[in-house]
Formats: structure tokens, C-alpha cells, sequence
């Protein structure tokens, strides 16, 4: 009897499945494999694993492993970092608030504002507006950083930072877009999803990509994270600071055996859809992503046991404070480091609720900006001491940033609208050369007029100092080789240590 999934009088036009090969097709598709057959036996599996660009796999000679999506690639060249931790500062805080001091606001402080003003996204402009924030010089390189982020200051030495970033879009979900994406619209794949392929992970029993929700999913929601056309494997796993990090990790099975039984059943069918149907991302990423949540379920206990670090770190970190979001971005940093100690390649950290706006002061700038500075600065700073105390700083790129900056004239009477057109964002660590202020604004901190820098460079930069040349990690869709740069974006050599 005839399956009734092969193509009979039952089914004649094939929809149900594919029509089986004919001989010939079946001889023309293994004729094409006896090369890359003769080749594995003359020089081994490792280096037939080997001779693909970029890609390394470690033990490919055994017949027992199944490789997985996340297995380490060689870098093009020799990188500086091994991995990514991004803190992205939800709403974009204020250039001339925090990094990028101007003397000028301050003298014309309730003056009409002397430049042409572009076309806010509320429109309800006032007058300059001058920092409320004294700015002091810090570290041997006298580093000029606003009052509201005293324990950061004391890292000034190892920051660079970039007064003349720009953005083309001044509302936060297509702004959120083109930071996280390359792109304004949704659908592009995250440039953690980037790395993760470029690069894979060093460890198989967690995602390599995580992204650390402190509270707030930035406008645009998880699309910012997300894999796009790239297979599913590589989309951002989210994270919480708290145990158990991910949802639905505890095993309701009784015991492993029984829950292992039920995972091998379920491969074995995907695996049976995949041999009679072809290549298909949604079954491959399906049969990863069950295996890597069944190594979880044993990973993640211990990844968050924080009871395991010391008292001192625990203070380092802010986990002892007073104030709950300090609390809340400190275990988020804590995870972070803990999560780059076990070969995870690229941490998005999110800004916790501080019970008023994230870093989007359109109104009451003072108490909001205060708010946020006082829930992120410690844990920051205890990050960078901590990774520094390990030998860890060198070899992971941290990058704090928003999606854009904020206007010198006011929004109202005390408050700052939308502003893509000069802002600053710092890195640290990773093969950045520590200490040093690139780009400029205009006196009022408007527009960025030196070493103009726009967000193609800073993720050709960021892969650049992971090993990967941006042009040449691409992944074919649509008719044409896509990568996270388009067809822009130039490496920043003055950032290069």
C-alpha cells in the first residue's frame, strides 16, 4: 500500500509533500558529494570543517557530535574582544548632561535659543537650556563627565568616548531599529545575532545571544532583538536578574530520563519532517533550541547563584542599595559579567523602571535624569572594576548608549526633545583606546561638526574589534549577500588601541 504522503491519483498536485526524486535526480545530488566524500577521507573532517571561511569546529571528526549553531568560528583576523556587553540607555540621554559639557549653555541659560532649530518631535521648544550638572575633568586624562555619574568617573582612564555620534531617525521605535539593526524598519536581524553568527559561542549550554530585561523592553519590542532573516537559532534569548532568568526552564517531567525520552521522540520526528521535506530553519532551530533548553535547565541554576560571590562584589555591584533599580541594574551587571566568564558572546543589559520615564526627559529633566544615573552609574562602575580586577576588560568590548540625544534649548520650560543630529556614547575595554574623546559638537551641543560618526561605523567598529571584517560577513537573502552595515559604515581607526 502507498503512503499517502507520497504523490498518488489521491494527492496529484503534490501540495502535501514534496514529489520523491527521480533517479536521476537522486544520482546527479550524490554524484555532487563524492568530492567533498574523497576530500574528508585525504585530509580529515576537522580540516574539511576547517576550510569553510570563518568556521572552526572543534572535535568534527567525531561521528557521535552533532554540531551546533553556536559553535566557534574563527574570526577573520585577530580580535581584541571575545565578547560584547551592550548597556543600552533606553530613551537617549543627554549629550550636554553628561559627556559632552558646553560652557555656552550655561552663559545663554533662559536666552532664545541662537541657532536654527530643526523640527522636534513635539515642537514645543523653549529657550537654551543649561546643564543643571557641574562637570569636573577625572583620570590622568582629565576627562570632563557630569556630576551625575560620580562612580563612573573614576573609570575615565578607560573610556572613549564619542561626542559626534548621529542617527537618522529622532523617534524611538525606527531610532531603536537602526541602533539595535542597521535599519529604521523592523525585520532586520539584531546585531547581537550578528556576532552570534559571525562568531558562534564558547558555550553550548547557553544562548549567544542574551539579552538581561531589567524591567523596560525598549519601543519596538523584541523585533530590536530579533534574528530577522538570519536562522532562528541567533535571535536574542531574554534574560531577568533574578532566578530562574528565563520562563518555563523548570521541567515538569518527574525525572531526566523521562524528559530526555520525550525530547529524543521529538528530534526524532523533526528530524524524519526534515529528511522528507528539506532544509527547513523552523525545524533546525526548533531541534537546537530544545536541545539547548534541556542543557539550560542544569546551566542556569548555577549561573545564578549569586550566594557564591563574594560580600565585597555583592557591594560593588549595588545589590546592597537602598535605592530598588540600583538593586535591579546591579544584578543585571553581576549576570553580565557572569555570563561573559562562560563564553557568551554578545549581553544586551535593559534599563530597570525607576517609577518615572526611562532616559526620555521630555518634561522635569532633573529628577529624571537623576533618577536613572542613580540606578545604573554603581553597577556600571562595578562592572568595569570587576571585569578590569579579572583580566577580563581587555578582552570584552563594553559599548553604553542610546538611540539618540537630547536638544540644548528646553522642551517646555525644563525639559529636552529628541535630538539625532550630535550625541555621545562611551566605550570601554574590548581593544579601545581608553581615556580619549573623539568627535565634537557645536558650542551648544547641537550638531555634531568633528569626525561626524554614524551608526554603521560604530557596528562596523564594534565587529571590527571582535575580529570580523563587516564586509565580509554577509548571509545571502532576498537575491543579494545582506550584512549589518548595508552598504556603509568605515571602521573608526582612532578608537583602536
Amino acid at each position: 500500500m502507498r503512503s499517502p504522503f507520497q504523490n498518488n491519483s489521491a494527492y496529484p498536485c503534490g501540495r502535501t509533500s514534496r514529489r520523491p526524486m527521480t533517479r536521476r535526480q537522486a544520482l546527479q545530488r550524490c554524484a555532487n558529494g563524492f568530492g567533498a566524500v574523497a576530500l574528508s577521507a585525504l585530509f580529515g573532517e576537522d580540516l574539511l570543517a576547517a576550510s569553510r571561511p570563518g568556521f572552526a569546529a572543534p572535535g568534527a571528526n567525531d561521528p557521535n557530535r552533532i554540531p551546533g549553531p553556536f559553535e566557534p568560528r574563527l574570526p577573520h583576523f585577530e580580535a581584541k574582544a571575545k565578547s560584547v556587553i551592550f548597556l543600552y540607555m533606553d530613551g537617549g540621554p543627554s549629550q550636554v548632561d553628561t559627556f559632552d559639557p558646553k560652557p555656552r549653555l550655561t552663559r545663554e541659560n533662559g536666552k532664545p535659543f541662537a541657532m536654527k532649530m530643526e523640527p522636534t518631535q513635539f515642537n514645543n521648544n523653549g529657550a537654551t537650556l543649561g546643564s543643571p550638572w557641574e562637570f569636573k575633568n577625572h583620570g590622568q586624562c582629565g576627562m570632563p563627565i557630569s556630576s551625575l555619574f560620580p562612580n563612573i568617573a573614576k573609570h575615565a582612564d578607560d573610556l572613549c568616548v564619542v561626542r559626534s555620534m548621529v542617527a537618522e531617525f529622532s523617534e524611538h521605535t525606527n531610532a531603536n531599529y537602526f541602533l539595535h539593526t542597521g535599519l529604521g524598519l523592523a525585520g532586520r536581524p539584531s546585531m547581537g545575532s550578528w556576532f552570534t553568527y559571525g562568531l558562534g559561542s564558547e558555550n553550548q549550554n547557553l544562548p549567544g545571544f542574551v539579552v538581561i530585561n531589567g524591567g523596560l523592553i525598549p519601543p519596538g519590542g523584541l523585533d530590536n532583538f530579533n534574528a530577522g532573516f538570519l536562522p532562528a537559532s541567533y535571535q536574542g534569548s531574554i534574560f531577568r536578574p533574578s532566578d530562574p532568568p528565563v520562563a518555563n526552564i523548570q521541567p515538569q517531567e518527574k525525572t531526566s530520563a523521562t524528559q530526555r525520552r520525550k525530547l529524543s521522540l521529538m528530534r526524532s520526528l523533526d528530524e524524519f519532517a526534515l529528511d522528507r521535506y528539506g532544509k527547513v530553519d523552523d525545524l533546525e532551530s526548533a531541534i537546537s533550541n530544545y536541545e539547548l533548553a534541556f542543557k539550560m535547565q542544569t546551566a542556569t541554576p548555577e549561573l545564578m547563584d549569586f550566594s557564591t560571590e563574594p560580600e565585597s562584589i555583592r557591594r560593588l555591584y549595588g545589590l546592597d542599595a537602598e535605592y530598588n533599580p540600583t538593586k535591579i541594574f546591579g544584578q543585571e551587571c553581576l549576570l553580565a559579567r557572569r555570563l561573559v566568564e562562560r563564553g557568551v558572546r554578545f549581553i544586551e543589559l535593559t534599563c530597570p523602571k525607576v517609577g518615572g520615564d526611562r532616559w526620555d526627559q521630555h518634561g522635569n529633566l532633573k529628577d529624571g535624569h537623576e533618577n536613572n544615573s542613580r540606578a545604573v552609574d554603581q553597577p556600571i562602575a562595578g562592572l568595569l572594576a570587576d571585569l578590569k580586577s579579572r583580566g577580563l576588560l581587555d578582552q570584552t568590548l563594553i559599548v553604553w548608549a542610546g538611540e539618540f540625544g537630547r536638544t540644548p534649548f528646553a522642551q517646555g520650560s525644563n525639559g529636552r526633545d529628541h535630538n539625532p543630529f550630535g550625541f555621545s556614547i562611551w566605550m570601554a575595554g574590548g581593544g579601545v583606546k581608553g581615556g580619549t574623546i573623539y568627535g565634537a559638537t557645536d558650542e551648544y551641543g547641537y550638531k555634531a561638526i568633528e569626525n561626524r560618526v554614524e551608526m554603521y561605523d560604530l557596528h562596523a567598529t564594534m565587529l571590527h574589534l571582535c575580529g570580523i571584517d563587516h564586509k565580509r560577513l554577509t548571509y545571502r537573502f532576498s537575491g543579494r549577500d545582506m550584512r549589518l552595515t548595508d552598504v556603509h559604515g568605515e571602521v573608526i581607526e582612532p578608537l583602536l588601541a
